[in-house]
């Protein structure tokens, strides 16, 4: 297809051409409008000044007779431009008039007529192809004809249709060009954009839509398309890293099961090794299954697939559940749980995934909260605002303010030696939960240790100390 062939065939040429012929329209339909109300106008003066002359000419014979009214007809038939005058007897003799040619049906009737006449004046003699507008009126038995040329008229149609064509073809021609050379930057616009498209489709998804910065539809849709290419390119890049630490972080432990039921299959193993190295495989599976089960847990989050299952519950009997699990826990870890939470903290949402983020919250502290004597974990769930918020605070060494974004991420651990029991998963499930239903994950400095923070919105309707 040619260059002009596509052009033809954009939505902006189209809606360019339908404009171009809506006002096409719209200028005949205004200079066809003037055009006859200019007419209107000259007939209506014209018909006011034969209306004029006949009363005259009325109050003429009513003064002074038909003698008289005779004479003043021949004196301003014979002026230089006057109007039609024509005057005859009761039996049709003409007794005056400087026209000529005037049919007995129309000396006949009365009222207005347009007729074709010859001026008694004109050397030519020539029949006017022009028509004058006629009142014939009876005046003491007389008839009398008065008119005007109406050739004015005529004449005025003729100048004003001229321009009205040229105009329309003016109108038309600009329209056209008005519609390639917006159409052109439209399609290069498109063209720009397919461009970028095709690049990102072909794997490169550092591709960005060109802005141009006038602010336009095309700059607007350029934004939120590029937004959206950012968070895709993210998204991207975080499964791409997840990928990553899946395969590090699950090799080890699928490595260990392999070596484990390798090692059983060798002979001379007694009956309570082989129970034992079963054992082992069985939690070391146990652990790959809770991590998946993690994994299924925040892209359930994620995805919102929980929003249509959720329920009314009270955030304190969460905080006091989690925290009444995880005391024995504390203990043999030598630390202090401590819990805050006031009845009636009414929150609509999933309460198996609070629960579970909370949960990890609580796991967090206990494992990095220290051992020194006096280390505590605190749990307390309070209202703040329109929100309900589960806060969890240790004594342990915190988490540096410049690594606090990226421990958000699943798999990431600061513990390079990944000695401790973990995949990386908690704060990742509890800030994809506290995403689902509205609220957000903050990381705080505890002075010492660490302070978590997770938000989410009350119950609609519900005021503070309700």
């Amino acid at each position: 297809m040619t260059a002009l062939g596509k052009l033809f065939r954009t939505t902006a040429f189209k809606i360019v051409a339908v404009y171009l012929i809506v006002f096409a329209l719209f200028a005949m339909a205004v200079i066809g409008y003037l055009a006859r109300h200019t007419q209107a106008l000259v007939v209506s003066q014209i018909t006011e000044t034969i209306d004029a002359e006949i009363k005259n000419l009325q109050e003429v014979h009513a003064d002074s007779g038909i003698g008289r009214l005779i004479d003043v007809i021949v004196a301003r038939a014979q002026q230089p431009g006057s109007n039609l005058y024509l005057i005859t007897s009761f039996n049709g003799a003409v007794l005056a008039a400087n026209v000529t040619d005037i049919d007995n049906v129309t000396l006949s009737r009365q009222g207005w007529s347009e007729i074709s006449y010859r001026r008694t004046d004109d050397a030519a003699d020539n029949l006017h192809d022009s028509r004058a507008l006629v009142r014939v009126a009876f005046i003491g038995g007389f008839r009398v004809l008065v008119g005007r040329d109406i050739e004015e008229r005529e004449r005025l149609r003729q100048i004003l249709a001229a321009p009205a064509r040229w105009s329309l073809v003016v109108i038309v021609l600009l329209g056209i060009a008005g519609g390639l050379f917006v159409t052109r930057r439209v399609m290069k616009r498109i063209d720009s954009m397919t461009a970028t498209s095709e690049q990102i489709m072909r794997g490169d998804f550092g591709g960005r839509l060109a802005v141009t910065g006038s602010g336009d539809e095309f700059d607007r849709l350029a934004n939120s398309l590029n937004a959206m290419l950012a968070r895709i390119e993210n998204l991207m890049g975080g499964l791409k890293h997840v990928s990553d630490n899946i395969a590090h972080d699950l090799k080890t432990p699928l490595t260990r099961l392999r070596n484990r039921a390798e090692e059983a299959l060798r002979p001379k193993h007694t009956e309570a090794e082989l129970r034992r190295a079963l054992e082992s495989t069985i939690e070391e599976s146990d652990n790959l299954i809770r991590t998946f089960n993690a994994l299924l847990m925040i892209s359930r989050a994620e995805a919102g697939e929980v929003r249509k299952a959720m329920i009314d519950f009270d955030a304190s009997e969460i905080a006091r559940d989690v925290a009444e699990l995880y005391e024995p826990v504390a203990e043999e870890s030598g630390l202090t749980l401590g819990i805050h939470a006031p009845d009636n903290l009414p929150v609509r949402g999933s309460r198996e995934l609070v629960s579970q983020a909370l949960a990890n919250l609580v796991d967090n502290a206990i494992k990095h909260g220290g051992t020194t004597k006096g280390s505590k974990v605190t749990v307390a769930a309070r209202r703040a605002a329109d929100r309900i918020e589960f806060a969890v605070g240790d004594r342990g060494p915190g988490i540096p303010a410049q690594d606090r974004l990226r421990v958000l991420e699943r798999f990431v651990r600061l513990e390079e030696s990944r000695s401790r029991p973990g995949a990386g998963l908690g704060l990742s499930l509890a800030l994809a939960v506290a995403r689902l239903h509205g609220g957000d994950l903050r990381l705080e400095d505890n002075s010492p240790g660490l302070k978590v923070t997770l938000a989410i919105p009350a119950q609609p309707g519900q005021t503070k100390g309700a």
